[in-house]
């Protein structure tokens, strides 16, 4: 594949992640086309579209018909088929479940042209568990996205049967819609930046789970001490509850550990109400304005 035949990127879900990586996608000039089974889905998705254009707009990164213009390069699609045929490179943002991965390659293999590569955006998944299931092991990596809407840092992970030319591929077509390629030299659990935040979520939800402290004095205490804008729990509501539940449940049941279970049980209370984070409005904190963006936060003047 050169990188020059790449002109269509087909984003598998609409959820958060697929949203921020079709609009970034469009937004460097690439047709986007995002599939989801639901209609309604969809429709919430290209909603939210005008969010992100208006962060953009407003951090300077996009004039204002540059947005739109982006905005208009991104269609949706319900159908497989009529999205899968246009597609040059697929980026998957479906759950953190490898056979439902493997599931929805394996379909898009059967319909997609054989020069289109594939690359998948788990978080915590390794590429190998579901290469094979993709029908193009060779042409298949994860490609992994941050927040885009405060970060460019993106992984570029191949597996062992992951051609040279692909890597070379998606490394250059990161660049060109605006990312800074991290390429790993070999598999890892949640890459390079993942696999150092997972372990600051899991001791914070640890600290949680055991009643050691409160949700916002765990927050407190890395924000106080690290100066950051934002605790363990914040980043939390911003990535989604649902999602860090089902990674957390997903390495409980593979590990055994009777912690990382009890983390997960404290997740899903979130879950079954629907507090999600960010994307309802009410996780951790409530949303917009957070109590830990508030004045007074750090001294415990505001909940």
């Amino acid at each position: 594949m050169n990188i020059e035949h790449i002109k269509t990127v087909l984003v598998v879900g609409s959820g958060t992640m697929g949203q921020q990586i079709g609009f970034q996608c469009a937004a460097s000039g690439y047709a986007v086309i995002l599939y989801d089974i639901s209609r309604d889905m969809l429709d919430k998705a290209m909603g939210r579209m005008g969010k992100l254009a208006k962060n953009y707009t407003s951090t300077g990164r996009l004039t204002e018909e540059g947005a739109q213009e982006a905005i208009a390069r991104i269609k949706t699609e319900t159908d497989p088929v009529k999205a899968g045929r246009q597609a040059d490179i697929i980026s998957e943002s479906v759950p953190e479940d490898p056979d439902l991965k493997g599931s929805v390659f394996a379909r898009f293999n059967d319909i997609c042209s054989a020069h289109a590569i594939f690359t998948t955006n788990t978080s915590s998944l390794l590429p190998s568990s579901f290469a094979a299931a993709t029908g193009r092991p060779d042409r298949f990596l994860a490609l992994h996205f941050h927040d885009t809407r405060f970060t460019n840092v993106v992984d570029v992970m191949p597996h062992p049967g992951t051609s040279p030319e692909t890597v070379a591929a998606v490394e250059e077509f990161a660049k060109r819609i605006g990312q800074i390629p991290i390429v790993l030299k070999k598999e890892n659990h949640g890459y390079v930046f993942n696999a150092m935040l997972m372990t600051l979520l899991e001791s914070a939800q640890t600290l949680a789970e055991q009643s050691i402290a409160s949700v916002a004095d765990i927050d407190r205490a890395w924000m106080g001490v690290m100066h950051t804008a934002v605790g363990p729990f914040g980043i939390m509501d911003g990535i989604g509850i649902d999602t860090v539940y089902s990674i957390t449940n997903y390495w409980a049941k593979k590990t055994g550990r009777p912690q990382q279970a009890a983390n997960a049980r404290f997740l899903k209370q979130y879950v079954d109400k629907g507090d999600l984070g960010v994307k309802t409005g009410r996780g951790f904190y409530i949303y917009p304005g957070p109590a830990f963006q508030q004045p007074g936060f750090l001294e415990g003047k505001a909940e």
